[in-house]
């Protein structure tokens, strides 16, 4: 069965990569810009992630994470409004900066430096960083080899017959880091490949299935 998934998660890969071509993910310009990105995308679409990103930018408050960590709650709140719930998401923006100012003092380079094992529950304790955040900021910003999976991921493979519906995130990552190698590049791209698939493809209503670039591969699931 291990050898079977290792086999199908690495043709998929292949497959995907050969029609798409490089993903270049994730869309930040420094580490402290993906761990904003991270928070603000939690519960809605990028395109709105992108204007709260860039009225920070135009602000000058991502220059540094002091200079973010610094800002009025209420004026955060008020530049993040474009990503939605946006009172909720300026108190997790903060708590997680001040986990990474109390960690690294925002050196990232600090953290690419410990153990996976050991800063991930510590990151996974922050008030409101799910494991989603947590995986996307310690892949993408501190780039520790942790498999970042979403709704996208479950439903690619659960139409593929490889995971159940209801299969916990924690199950869901393992699927990928039980038979891959902990590989930062190819977890990056792999991520990446799953969410433009299921945003042109392998969408929640109206499937465009007989285009996929995975379609060749829906009778050939693991259960």
């Amino acid at each position: 069965m291990r050898g079977k998934r290792e086999r199908l998660l690495r043709e998929m890969y292949a497959v995907m990569h050969a029609r798409l071509g490089p993903s270049g993910w994730w869309p930040g310009e420094t580490p402290l810009e993906v761990c904003v990105g991270a928070v603000l995308t939690q519960n809605t679409a990028w395109t709105n992630v992108t204007k709260a990103i860039q009225r920070l930018r135009d602000a000058g408050v991502l220059a540094s994470g002091q200079a973010l960590l610094s800002l009025p709650e209420a004026e955060l709140a008020e530049l993040i409004r474009p990503a939605g719930f946006f009172r909720l998401k300026a108190v997790r923006l903060r708590n997680l900066l001040r986990f990474l100012d109390d960690a690294c003092g925002f050196d990232f380079g600090v953290l690419a430096g410990q153990e996976l094992d050991d800063l991930r529950p510590r990151l996974l304790k922050v008030s409101g960083i799910g494991p989603e955040t947590a995986d996307s900021v310690l892949l993408y910003a501190v780039g520790l080899p942790t498999f970042v999976v979403d709704a996208y991921t479950r439903r690619i493979l659960h139409r593929h017959a490889m995971v159940p519906d209801d299969i916990p995130y924690h199950e869901l990552r393992d699927v990928f880091m039980d038979v891959l190698e902990p590989d930062v590049p190819l977890y990056n791209e792999f991520h990446a490949l799953l969410v433009r698939v299921a945003a042109q493809w392998c969408r929640a209503r109206a499937p465009r299935c007989a285009d996929c670039p995975l379609c060749t591969f829906l009778d050939g699931g693991v259960a």
